[in-house]
């Protein structure tokens, strides 16, 4: 019989992290579900042994490293499971995580996806996030990252679910064609979150579905790779995704955020890969633009829908603030 979920962890060079994730696993209080591990070419040393596997898990495994979107996307092709789980390698549920996200999605059944409730596993006080939120310039954010545990909302909506511990129903997942591969990993969650909600789809965060998330707290989070990829990523989204006429008038916004960006950069040193970043994101105008009109054609909600779910002062962002409070 079919699983009611499948479990997805795309690994790269993560095998430090596999005996505390198998634990973890294997102490689900939630059984219906199996587990697909997509290896994106790890160094061969990095690989998994079959008998380091969680028990039950299937292992995918790629030659070529095809990106975090794009290995999520083969993993749900392989499933008639309801509800498709993310799971990065280095975020360690605690054992009612599972049980506790299916049954945010069983009494919510408008909901299209639901995020978990991410602490620091360098300092179980600290939350390393509480949903992602959208500044309505074009700036998504990590809500809560790095802010104190007893600050954790209660549940509600926010603007995207953080697909380092998220659920989405599977045939939504896929009648949306999953992650944008183009992206290759990073901002592909807030930007399939958006797409949601041009579909008139709801997105929630399920703060009892608690992990203990590793990535948030290293330095990977800062490196050229992950600013690069963050900045072309950012700009295709606020492209493809802003609506109607809300693109053109908060296009000059998104702009000059983008300008302040990198001339910011240059005094953090991180000028290389943010100009980078904004150049291939230019780049990839024509087809953006493309996605853009499908995308705008095809979505149903009406725009005070998707700007309202936004956050409007920039002094959210700088506290990090969520759009719903305890």
């Amino acid at each position: 019989m079919t699983q009611r979920v499948l479990v997805c962890i795309v690994a790269f060079n993560s095998r430090q992290h596999w005996p505390e994730l198998r634990a973890a696993l294997e102490a689900q209080t939630y059984t219906d579900f199996r587990t697909i591990i997509v290896d994106n070419a790890s160094r061969p040393d990095q690989r998994l042994s079959p008998d380091e596997l969680p028990t039950g898990a299937e292992l995918l495994q790629l030659e070529n490293n095809v990106g975090f979107a794009k290995a999520n996307n083969l993993a749900a092709e392989k499933s008639d499971a309801e509800f498709f789980v993310t799971l990065n390698p280095d975020a360690f549920p605690a054992a009612d995580w599972l049980e506790r996200l299916v049954a945010a999605a069983d009494a919510s059944p408008q909901t299209a996806a639901f995020g978990s409730l991410q602490i620091s596993a360098l300092d179980p006080d600290t939350l390393d996030g509480a949903g992602d939120e959208y500044w309505f310039g074009g700036l998504p954010y990590r809500s809560l990252y790095n802010r104190a545990r007893n600050r954790a909302p209660r549940a509600g909506p926010t603007f995207s679910a953080c697909a380092a511990a998220a659920l989405y129903r599977r045939k939504t997942f896929q009648d949306l064609g999953g992650f944008d591969e183009d992206f290759f990993c990073y901002c592909e969650d807030v930007d399939l979150g958006f797409r949601l909600r041009l579909q008139g789809h709801d997105v929630r965060q399920a703060p009892g579905a608690i992990v203990r998330h590793v990535g948030g707290g290293t330095a990977g989070a800062r490196s050229s790779f992950a600013i690069f990829h963050g900045t072309r990523n950012r700009l295709w989204t606020f492209v493809r995704d802003m609506p109607g006429v809300w693109f053109y008038l908060l296009a000059p916004i998104h702009a000059a955020m983008t300008i302040f960006i990198m001339a910011w950069s240059l005094f953090r040193g991180t000028a290389k890969p943010t100009w980078r970043g904004v150049a291939a994101g230019l780049r990839g105008w024509r087809q953006v633009w493309g996605k853009r009109r499908l995308t705008q054609k095809t979505r149903t909600a009406p725009d005070f829908a998707i700007i309202g779910a936004m956050m409007f002062s920039p002094l959210a962002v700088i506290s990090r603030n969520p759009k719903r409070r305890n």
